[in-house]
């Protein structure tokens, strides 16, 4: 979504030449071919080349010396009503466009085969810096072009949320229809622009709104078949049954459009079934589970674990070796089976175990079978005569069970959101004037300028500050709020695990030993602890299990803490405040928006990836196999990267980019272990230490260096204490 930087005379984004055959000419709906493509091809020669070409290029000294030496000016209008700032809008030449203004040019004029003004060319270019100028300077960004479309459509057809999120916000309505009636919530869910539909939906569109033959959004959305756009339009109440003024219903439109299998996801996700009937549970109790899901769904799937690891230890601590695996298998295919008719009736963000309470149970249910196991039969065999030890242990598991709970239930950092549009815009407005208006800068889901380290969770719906990672073990955020519960969590368990392994060294060696043991694959010694306890004895392998994941977790967290960074930024490099500026700072052609921006030399295809990894700020998001999901979530590809240097932030190519958030090893560890916030307690959001002076990561939106000469702060505040230093190399 961000702004076309890259100048390349086969891309899209290449500068537009005049053309005698004027603008693009705007798509219909009903059109198999509805992209924003036909804009002038650059092969004609114009018939008043200088002051278009001029316009084009942002040459703003010749275009002062062309009005100087003829009668031309920024009034001047070719044979088809195309002024030079049109070619300077869709162009995205920013101060050429500001000259031509402030020269008298007509802001509103219409031209070309669309008939379009110079706002609605540079929103065809999706140039959203352009686009705020003109609308600052009194485009009417309701005007109609030739076919009916506004400036809201002609955004939509792009697909830049951004540059919607901009018009948005200056009142325009959100279900203006086009000449066919279509609203813009039509053309994103017929595009297939999930984050565009979701927009819309949120700010208020309508989704039974009909066009000229009765097609609703949600027909819309079958022609493409997104899932994604028809899950979000079923989840805003889009009936399911509308017909069209030619009695076709959404599953008849998908079938025709052979769209089916995308329609019947999308209803079975949102809790219907192919035919878009609701489905109803059939167990006993359903009624209660149809009051609460979520709150009944995060109950039962924390809880669930409980029964199933009992159960898993039981087979293979009294049956056969031979018999204890298929028989552990079928219990739990059963209790997957069990899951799975449950997930059918969850919220469409809980139809996958990953996205549940599951995991977080698992290890909740591990602390509790290991409690009870101590309880019950450890601790009566050896407190006489290994009672510290005991009370060890029972120090350890008290502060694993309060650090985990505290992970589990503590805000991790959320940025506050901001009180309505007008606060919206404003910070809108304030990153359009500090071009950095981006998707590192704002977050279009929760419509805030998002914090430096800070990142959106798209499972918590909410950005966190100074954020570590999404932890599904503890089904939260890791954030600056909860970081240091979340490591004294990993330090006790390690701990507890290694001293329970010792209790119950004890509690074998002191265990009468049963009759002669009868074991095929176990030496006799071995042979004869397991039939003397088969059940603690595999309870305390699954306990010792934990130091795998816990291990290699803890020793990333450490290498982290004193190099002062966070998960996401070992994996995906460290953002400063300075690389989106970059990004949004340069026209299509290469030249600088402003002028007078400091790193108007720098080439922008560097800018493009500031961290010099090769791929663009969302490219690590794709689909995972099944090992190496499950890596991710024990931590393993982490833990890979970060001991062979070979993360985002650790690689060669970062070898020369400094960390501004370190302040040395020693500092670093102090700043972390010796904040004043409260060890057992809630911390005020965002509160943290850096460099020995207190700060808040939600109100922190430049750079340390940045923010010691008193640039930071999102209005201008000062925020003193920091000193400038060349930070860590990383």
């Amino acid at each position: 979504m961000s702004q076309n930087t890259t100048p390349n005379a086969n891309s899209p984004s290449a500068p537009i030449q005049p053309s005698s055959k004027g603008t693009a000419v705007a798509p219909k709906l009903n059109s198999q071919d509805m992209e924003m493509d036909n804009l002038p091809s650059g092969d004609a020669t114009p018939s008043e080349p200088d002051i278009m070409q001029i316009a084009r290029v942002g040459d703003i000294v010749a275009m002062e010396k062309l009005f100087e030496s003829s009668e031309l000016d920024a009034t001047y209008t070719d044979d088809e009503g195309i002024t030079p700032l049109h070619w300077a809008a869709i162009n995205n030449q920013f101060a050429m466009c500001k000259f031509l203004i402030e020269k008298g040019a007509d802001i509103n004029k219409k031209g070309g085969e669309s008939v379009a003004t110079p706002l609605q060319w540079a929103a065809q270019r999706s140039n959203y810096y352009t686009v705020n100028l003109l609308l600052q300077h009194g485009a009417d960004p309701l005007i109609s072009d030739a076919q009916g479309y506004n400036t809201l459509h002609i955004s939509t057809f792009s697909g830049n949320v951004l540059l919607v999120v901009l018009l948005l916000h200056q009142g325009i309505p959100v279900d203006v229809t086009d000449a066919f009636g279509h609203t813009s919530l039509m053309w994103a869910s017929y595009k297939g622009f999930p984050q565009c539909v979701d927009l819309f939906l949120r700010w208020g569109a309508s989704v039974q709104a009909t066009d000229e033959q009765g097609f609703t959004a949600l027909h819309w959305a079958l022609v493409k078949g997104s899932p994604q756009c028809i899950l979000k339009l079923l989840e805003y109440g889009s009936d399911r049954f509308a017909k069209t003024d030619t009695g076709k219903t959404p599953a008849i439109t998908a079938k025709d459009l052979n769209t089916i299998n995308a329609w019947h996801r999308a209803l079975k996700e949102s809790g219907y079934d192919e035919d878009g009937h609701a489905v109803t549970p059939w167990w006993p109790g359903a009624s209660f589970f149809l009051k609460d899901k979520r709150g009944f769904m995060n109950k039962f799937l924390f809880l669930l674990p409980i029964p199933l690891l009992w159960t898993e230890m039981m087979i293979f601590s009294y049956l056969p070796i031979f018999l204890s695996i298929p028989v552990a298998l079928a219990v739990g295919f059963g209790f997957q089976w069990i899951t799975g008719q449950l997930l059918e009736f969850a919220p469409p963000d809980m139809r996958h175990l990953h996205r549940t309470p599951w995991l977080a149970g698992i290890f909740a249910a591990s602390l509790f079978l290991v409690g009870v196991g101590w309880i019950l039969t450890v601790l009566p065999a050896t407190f006489a005569g290994h009672p510290v030890l005991n009370f060890l242990f029972l120090a350890l598991y008290s502060l694993t069970s309060y650090f985990y709970a505290a992970c589990m239930v503590f805000d991790p950092g959320y940025v506050p959101k901001l009180n309505g549009i007008a606060e919206q815009k404003a910070v809108i407005d304030e990153l359009l004037s500090l071009w950095k208006f981006d998707e590192s800068n704002f977050c279009v889901t929760c419509m805030i300028r998002t914090p430096l380290r800070s990142k959106h969770c798209r499972r918590c719906q909410r950005c966190v500050a100074k954020h570590d990672h999404h932890c599904p073990w503890v089904n939260n955020c890791v954030g600056v709020n909860n970081h240091r519960h979340f490591f004294l969590y990993l330090v006790n368990l390690i701990f507890g695990v290694l001293s329970f392994d010792w209790l119950l060294y004890y509690y074998f060696s002191e265990l009468p030993k049963s009759g002669s043991p009868n074991c095929i694959l176990l030496a006799e010694p071995i042979c004869a602890v397991v039939s003397a306890d088969p059940y603690t004895v595999v309870l305390g392998i699954w306990a010792t299990l934990q130091l795998t994941w816990v291990g290699m977790l803890i020793f990333v967290q450490f290498v982290q803490v004193a190099r002062a960074m966070t998960t996401y930024e070992n994996m995906y490099g460290i953002q400063d405040g300075s690389a989106s500026s970059l990004v949004s700072a340069f026209t299509s052609t290469g030249a600088p928006l402003d002028p007078n921006h400091p790193d108007a030399t720098t080439p922008p295809s560097a800018a493009a990836d500031p961290l010099g990894t090769g791929r663009g700020a969302h490219a690590h998001k794709h689909k995972q196999g099944f090992l190496k999901q499950w890596g991710r979530l024990l931590g393993v590809d982490t833990f890979i990267e970060t001991a062979t240097g070979r993360g985002a932030a650790t690689g060669k190519k970062m070898r020369k980019k400094s960390n501004p958030y370190s302040k040395g090893m020693v500092q670093n560890c102090r700043d972390f272990w010796c904040d004043p916030a409260p060890v057992f307690g809630r911390r005020e959001t965002g509160d943290a230490m850096l460099g020995g002076e207190k700060i808040n990561y939600t109100e922190i939106y430049e750079s340390p260096a940045a923010m010691s000469l008193g640039l930071g702060g999102s209005s201008g505040r000062r925020r003193d204490g920091y000193e400038s230093v060349a930070g860590e190399e990383v």
